[in-house]
């Protein structure tokens, strides 16, 4: 198994997820989904841009908008995980959300969905 960076940066309990998703602009939502369907695999960064129908390069621009709110509110912890290009198989950056971060938000979604809300 391939070690990834900054584990110690994964937020892990699913109230925490729960709290950066709801914290986090649309955009940053929306790639939450996505990582939240394939758990436990993962993506490159163009890959996931395709399966969003994003323009290449639009993660990094998303990832920097949340910068701010994961350095005052979660101690610069994040909810998915990264390999950065030397240890990622595709040789890029990858990211993926484990199997209780990705339960925390498909949990969320479903119950902002049965509420009617827009987020």
């Amino acid at each position: 198994m391939r070690s990834e960076h900054a584990p110690h940066n994964v937020l892990a309990e699913p109230h925490e997820v729960e709290r950066f998703y709801d914290r986090a602009s649309d955009l940053m939502r929306a790639l939450l989904r996505q990582l939240a369907q394939t758990p436990d695999r993962p993506r490159p960064f163009p890959e996931i841009e395709d399966a969003l129908g994003w323009p290449h390069r639009r993660i990094a621009s998303v990832l920097g908008g949340v910068c701010h709110l994961r350095q005052t509110e979660f101690g610069g912890r994040r909810p998915y995980h990264f390999h950065d290009e030397r240890q990622a198989a595709s040789a890029r950056w990858e990211m993926w959300m484990d199997a209780d971060q990705a339960a925390a938000v498909v949990h969320l979604d479903m119950t902002e969905s049965q509420k009617g809300g827009s987020r």
